[in-house]
């Protein structure tokens, strides 16, 4: 199947806004080394509920760009009670590396316990979940703890005793917008040993609403010494330069955007070393639905389908005529027929360039 003869779409920073975030003079976050882990390029997949399995992440690393990947979050009383789907979500292979699991939870002993468990599984990293917003996950963990940092303080500490690996958490600047404590709590965290911190700058009620607010992530920065990496509304590689160039971080840690722009991780790597980025064409589109829908399907994935569906409105943002790409592909009943409308509609696209060049 071709799609004609049109060249790439390249998206250019030029001028004061490229002089502004560096790229005349350096390239930006290169490398990151937390202890013996180096994670080059310093572009990081957030982790995401039911997003994030292994076949995810290996497609991401597959299209280039990303230097560290996390897992979904897993439950430590799941781990404990050796919950099937707990250590169906820890399942990794060697492709992955280097890699974190990130864990949540609100029993110091037990997070302890499932931080071991990780570190016998093999995993590079272990990270604590301290930004969920979900009720559910409020309750026994996640953005919850920003509530009670005696709690916070203990867990920290039995977790950094429990493993050898890189410790680092994830976490949320606070409860509320009269509740920011994210600064306390990288202090405590680096005094507990853990080793680098994610910085996402909303707080728990405002959820994935609204801005988030880079000068939290500046002021974190600013108030320790080990490793900063930040996250929130990163959409474009021109966000991420100016992420840095406002917060001083070390790192970015993409998630939403990763979803619906799977080549964002490459297009910030092409961005910090040209000053420039490709935008995906129709072929390109093509390709990665094809792809991540065939890896699903031959790794017998369970709920194939439903996961098909689930990522039909992200990955078709930007096709042309998406919305009847959305609408065939919701209405399939089995996995090979997503396939096989999948490619009827890519052929469909592509038979009206062909016939413009033949005539």
């Amino acid at each position: 199947m071709t799609f004609g003869s049109q060249q790439p779409k390249i998206e250019t920073i030029t001028g004061p806004a490229a002089t502004r975030s560096g790229l005349t003079n350096t390239m930006l976050f290169q490398s990151l080394q937390i202890r013996n882990v180096a994670i080059g390029p310093a572009h990081i997949l957030a982790p995401m509920a039911g997003i994030t399995d292994t076949v995810f992440r290996r497609f991401i690393k597959r299209l280039g760009g990303c230097g560290l990947i996390m897992t979904e979050f897993v439950s430590s009383e799941g781990m404990i009670r050796q919950n099937f789907r707990s250590h169906r979500y820890l399942y990794y292979t060697e492709e992955e590396r280097p890699i974190t699991a990130q864990i949540f939870g609100a029993d110091p002993a037990h997070l302890a316990d499932a931080a071991r468990q990780i570190e016998d599984l093999g995993f590079d990293l272990v990270d604590l979940n301290l930004g969920c917003p979900a009720k559910k996950v409020v309750k026994c963990g996640g953005s919850g703890l920003l509530r009670d940092l005696p709690l916070l303080e203990r867990i920290l500490r039995a977790i950094r005793t429990s493993v050898k690996i890189p410790f680092t958490i994830k976490f949320r600047s606070g409860w509320s917008d009269e509740e920011i404590v994210a600064v306390q709590v990288a202090r405590m965290a680096e005094d507990c040993g853990v080793e680098a911190l994610a910085v996402h700058p909303r707080t728990r009620l405002q959820g994935y609403s609204g801005r988030a607010n880079w000068e939290i992530i500046r002021q974190v920065k600013q108030a320790v010494r080990i490793p900063v990496i930040g996250n929130g509304d990163v959409l474009t590689p021109p966000d991420a330069a100016a992420l840095q160039a406002q917060t001083g971080c070390d790192a970015v840690m993409i998630g939403r955007a990763a979803a619906s722009n799977p080549w964002i991780f490459r297009q910030l790597a092409e961005f910090f070393q040209t000053g420039s980025y490709r935008e995906p064409e129709d072929a390109d589109r093509y390709d990665l639905i094809r792809t991540y829908y065939s890896m699903l399907v031959a790794e017998e994935v369970p709920g194939a389908i439903g996961k098909m569906k689930q990522f039909a409105s992200w990955f078709t943002h930007g096709v042309r005529n998406g919305t009847d790409l959305r609408r065939q592909v919701q209405s399939a009943r089995e996995a090979g027929e997503v396939l096989e409308r999948v490619d009827a509609f890519f052929a469909s696209l592509a038979a009206p360039q062909e016939a413009a060049i033949a005539f």
